[in-house]
């Protein structure tokens, strides 16, 4: 049995069953991993430093490019570039990720701005949440006072 085993520049330790040792790819899902197992007849329980390396190369060739598997378990469905179905793993999968992040900015979409001022996407409120940055807080008049009061202090000693 092998210690380490090395899919798609991802170390996955020996004694994890094939099912878990899949999902520690990044781009890879559980229902993905249930599915793959699936196509190509391995079992989910066996540990993954007992398969031959005939049988990793495969796992490792059909995650990379899943022919047979329906299109919603892809992660990348109709490409904006291709418009195919495909599925990307590792670093394709955070390149492609900064990339529509940044074409969201440039074309100053709302989900995109959203990216650029820092607030969150996905519509969550933000008045409990997201509370960082420099516009957080209520001050006490006080504190106020205190604040103005120190300020020409500091400007003193520069």
């Amino acid at each position: 049995m092998k210690e380490l085993v090395r899919i798609a520049n991802a170390d996955i330790p020996g004694n994890k069953d094939v099912y878990h040792a899949l999902q520690r790819i990044n781009g890879v899902s559980f229902s993905f991993s249930n599915a793959v197992c699936s196509a190509l007849n391995i079992d989910r329980k066996r540990k993954i430093g007992d398969l031959p390396d005939l049988e990793l190369k495969q796992l490792e060739e059909f995650v990379k490019h899943p022919t047979t598997l329906p299109p919603f378990l892809l992660n990348r469905r109709k490409d904006l570039e291709t418009g195919k179905n495909i599925h990307l793993i590792g670093t394709d999968l955070k390149l492609r990720k900064e990339f529509d992040i940044k074409l969201m900015k440039k074309v100053k979409s709302y989900k995109g701005m959203r990216h650029a001022y820092g607030l969150p996407v996905r519509g969550q409120r933000t008045r409990g949440n997201f509370r960082k940055g420099a516009t957080v807080g209520v001050m006490k008049k006080a504190a106020k006072i205190a604040q103005a009061k120190a300020a020409p202090e500091k400007e003193k000693k520069k």
